[in-house]
């Protein structure tokens, strides 16, 4: 893909007449038209060559999107949500995502990023980066940069495309797309244009066990991890008499290959039942209109709605004993000795509690079904000398979980346990061959809406002549209000305690935003300019601030730029932190009770079948007394043509943000229970209860690191046009505190506070092009890392994941009239992610945040344009 460079000319906002230069060759304009500061430009009709056709992929090509939130990060999570952007990879509470110059509404679930499937690539001219803090700008919570996706300013005539792509493995990940745009009225002409894009895209599913390097599970022996579950079948008992702990059938190998013996009691490897990648639905619909009121001034109105279905697979459903919560009578004839189940020395015969898995109920199926509605009405132009644009929007997103398949009741699971109708160690009795199908439950247990109004006002002009150039300004007000509401079906989370919304209650929020802010651009010299900016946000709950943005652009030579900025940040909690309803759910991967089984061996007062490898309860949610979180940030860099045709940029990054609203990683809660003592709940015997894992204000974080460019266009020749880009991003250092004024923690190149930070990423390609012929050719980097090795046997735990580097080629022909053809491979040399030894995910083997597990694939895409 071609990354171009690209330019504001303006004398005002960074959206106000904006005219693009993309650096093609001319020294001059790719001087002249580099702005203070730094923006990549992705032209959309580059990412249909390279068969691109979702928002998300696109900005996987941006070296400064660090993690790539996709559909496969739901797997396993306890709030589905749609791919996100993170820019520095400072979180993507911390991108700001806008459409044609303005918010999108987040995701209802996830409440803090916007879901970037609901934007129709097939309706947008080109994606605008802005790689530095705009917050005196465009928002306060600008702290990572601004991703602007632009729509087509008007379309004319009818045209559909189809595209189509499959993985040359076997088992799923299949992807289908359908588009077509319409429009009618030249607006220059006519005077108005009306258009439309609806969309349609699906993928089908792909699960672990059809991907090698996922097919083993939670046991990797080569990586020195063994991430297995006491919760099995034939379920693991425990006996409060007898103190005893164990398992009817671990003397006879469990139930292979998934369930094996470990010392009296078995272990259950989950991660060979998931999916990789969840079955997707997504639809989206935009529609634009323009009408010129005169030769300066319009009205204009945007509709958009989309809908999404993301259909994720866990492993089945668990009972967890816990030493009193799931017993089984010796009155049950599957009570071991009675006659079904074997016996086990040592029975009190008492009750036993049990440490269940629902294998004949099947894998746990949920469905997220989300919808987002934006209308927008705008007027733009010119009065008096001064241009002005305003705008009026309505933004509504809904979500809402549903429970499809696999999961158990367990109130009816506790009664059928407790009357001997349903066996938790082995095949039912004939009498009893229907009672686990009849324990599941289906329906949706939680919503989410959110509502957003605002209204914004710019106006901006040339207000004098100094002797450089005219000295630019501008003023703009804007107010929002939000609306936030939480509903958890109650009757349903109290009984499913897998859901993640155990004791889980509705809640609600809202807050009003105002702002005033003001920029002026002033040419200092003929070769040196200065924009000053200042916004002030007042917030109806957490308060105002001021933040300022000071930045330069100086070109001593035709050839040579140098520009840099200063800005400062202030981002409020979102109303999704700090209203989500707190809950209990399962951690995401099993531990060891630092207490009462250290190191994996039983200590004083300990159960094995309770205390070892468990997925133990953690609270989650929000905390209404989080603190904003606020910023520094300051870039400097310079952009050079040392030969025609050639342009090389390098920009400096340093940001600083204090108050880091997050949680703790549950990994270093287990890791350190002497730091992390009050985190741990316990009961009255000494088991533990739950981890508290609610949002917290953790410390800071400092980045900074060089963005890094280049564009080379060769001159034609007989053989066409060739065209080299470059787009890369070294991270010096990524540092974060655990808590307010606590030890800084080096997180670049080192897995570290649940996830890694590359010190290199980069996507390089190849564009050719002759006749009705063009070819793009790219590469996309990622450096290695020392890995997790948290979960690690000794031997093991100083594994570096290594790097991971992939290709893609396209050829597209156009020779056909209105029809044009695009085929391509990506990942041509099928190369598999690195292995990793972290499980902190539910997909072991791998990291589903950076890479893909799709492999090669192969893809065909067709446009034809009937008018």
């Amino acid at each position: 893909m071609t990354v171009g460079m690209g330019l504001m000319v303006n004398t005002a906002h960074a959206d106000d007449k904006v005219e693009r230069v993309e650096v093609t060759g001319s020294s001059i304009k790719g001087i002249a038209a580099q702005s203070a500061s730094p923006i990549t430009v992705i032209k959309t009709e580059a990412l249909a060559r390279a068969g691109i056709t979702t928002a998300s992929e696109a900005l996987q090509t941006i070296s400064a999107n660090q993690t790539q939130f996709t559909a496969s990060n739901n797997v396993g999570a306890s709030k589905t949500s749609g791919p996100s952007a993170d820019l520095r990879g400072l979180g993507a509470n911390k991108t700001l995502v806008l459409l044609n110059g303005r918010r999108v509404a987040n995701s209802a679930f996830d409440g803090t990023s916007v879901d970037l499937s609901i934007i129709p690539i097939a309706a947008l001219d080109r994606i605008e980066v802005l790689r530095d803090g705009a917050s005196a700008i465009y928002g306060t919570d600008a702290i990572g940069g601004v991703i602007n996706f632009i729509t087509k300013r008007s379309v004319t005539g009818l045209t559909v495309t189809a595209e189509g792509s499959t993985p040359t493995h076997s088992g799923g990940g299949q992807e289908g797309r359908f588009n077509i745009t319409g429009g009618f009225g030249d607006l220059d002409k006519d005077g108005f244009n009306l258009f439309g894009v609806a969309d349609y895209h699906s993928q089908q599913s792909l699960l672990a066990k059809d991907r090698s390097f996922t097919d083993q599970g939670g046991v990797r022996p080569d990586l020195g991890i063994s991430s297995t579950s006491g919760n099995t079948f034939p379920a693991n008992f425990y006996d409060p008499t007898a103190d005893l702990s164990g398992n009817p059938y671990a003397a006879t190998g469990c139930n292979p290959p998934n369930t094996f013996a470990k010392g009296a009691i078995c272990r259950y490897n989950t991660q060979t039942q998931i999916g990789i990648v969840p079955k997707t639905y997504e639809f989206s619909f935009l529609g634009k209109g323009t009408l010129k009121l005169d030769d300066n001034n319009k009205l204009g109105f945007e509709y958009l709605h989309s809908e999404s279905n993301i259909r994720t697979t866990v492993a089945q459903d668990l009972l967890a004993g816990g030493g009193s919560d799931y017993f089984v009578p010796n009155t049950s004839k599957y009570f071991p000795g009675n006659g079904i189940t074997p016996a086990v020395a040592g029975l009190s015969g008492d009750p036993i509690s049990v440490n269940y898995r629902g294998i004949s109920t099947g894998p746990r199926i949920n469905d997220t079904v989300s919808k987002q509605d934006r209308a927008l009405f705008t007027v733009d132009g010119t009065v008096f000398d001064w241009d002005y644009k305003g705008g009026v929007s309505y933004t509504e997103s809904n979500a809402a979980d549903r429970l499809l398949a696999g999961y158990i009741n367990n109130d009816a699971a506790r009664i059928a346990l407790e009357n001997g109708t349903l066996n938790p160690f082995g095949a039912q009795a004939a009498a009893d061959t229907g009672v686990p199908s009849s324990l599941t439950i289906e329906g949706p247990y939680e919503y989410a809406r959110t509502k957003a109004t605002s209204v914004d006002f710019t106006i901006s002009r040339a207000i004098a002549d100094l002797p450089a150039g005219p000295l630019g300004f501008a003023l703009g007000t804007s107010y929002r209000h939000e609306e936030a509401n939480y509903n958890v079906d109650y009757d349903i989370s109290t009984i499913v305690n897998s859901t993640g919304t155990s004791d889980a209650k509705s809640a609600a929020g809202r807050r009003d935003v105002s702002a005033i802010f003001t920029e002026f651009q002033i040419p200092i010299l003929p070769t040196l300019e200065a924009q000053l900016a200042v916004r002030y946000d007042k917030y109806s709950d957490v308060g105002g601030t001021t933040n300022p943005k000071i930045a330069f652009r100086w070109v001593p030579l035709k050839e040579i730029l140098f520009r840099g900025s200063f800005s400062t940040g202030f981002r409020a909690p979102s109303l999704y932190e700090l209203n989500d309803p707190n809950s209990k759910t399962f951690t995401a991967n099993p531990y060891d009770d630092p207490v009462l089984c250290p190191g994996g061996n039983v200590a004083a007062g300990g159960v094995s079948a309770r205390d070892c490898g468990q997925q133990f309860y953690k609270l989650q949610g929000g905390n209404k007394d989080l603190r904003p979180e606020t910023s520094k940030s300051y870039t400097f860099g310079t952009v050079i043509e040392p030969v025609k045709d050639v342009t090389v940029s390098a920009d400096y990054y340093n940001i600083t943000i204090k108050n880091q609203i997050s949680t703790l990683y549950e990994g270093d809660i287990f890791a350190d229970p002497v730091k992390y003592a009050s985190e741990f709940v316990r009961n009255a015997d000494g088991s533990l209860d739950y981890i508290s894992n609610t949002n917290l204000n953790l410390g800071g974080v400092k980045t900074s690191g060089v963005d890094l460019g280049l564009n080379w266009r060769i001159p034609t020749t007989d053989f066409g046009t060739f065209n080299l880009s470059l787009d890369g991003t070294y991270v010096n250092t990524y540092k974060y505190q655990s808590e307010q004024g606590g030890e800084w923690f080096q997180n670049a190149g080192v897995y570290a506070n649940g996830q890694p930070y590359f010190r290199w990423r980069h996507t390089a390609g190849i564009n050719w092009k002759l006749a009705d012929w063009s070819a793009l050719f790219q590469q996309s980097y990622e450096s290695g890392y020392k890995d997790d090795n948290t979960a690690a046997i000794p031997g093991y735990d100083d594994h570096k994941v290594p790097s991971w580097t992939h290709y893609n080629l396209s050829g597209t022909y156009s020779g056909i009239k209105n029809l044009t053809l695009t085929a391509g491979v990506k990942n041509i040399f099928n190369t598999n992610p690195p292995a990793t030894n972290t499980t902190a995910n539910f997909q072991i083997g791998y990291d589903p945040r950076y890479t893909d597990p799709l492999g090669r694939v192969l893809f065909l895409r067709a446009t034809y344009k009937f008018l």
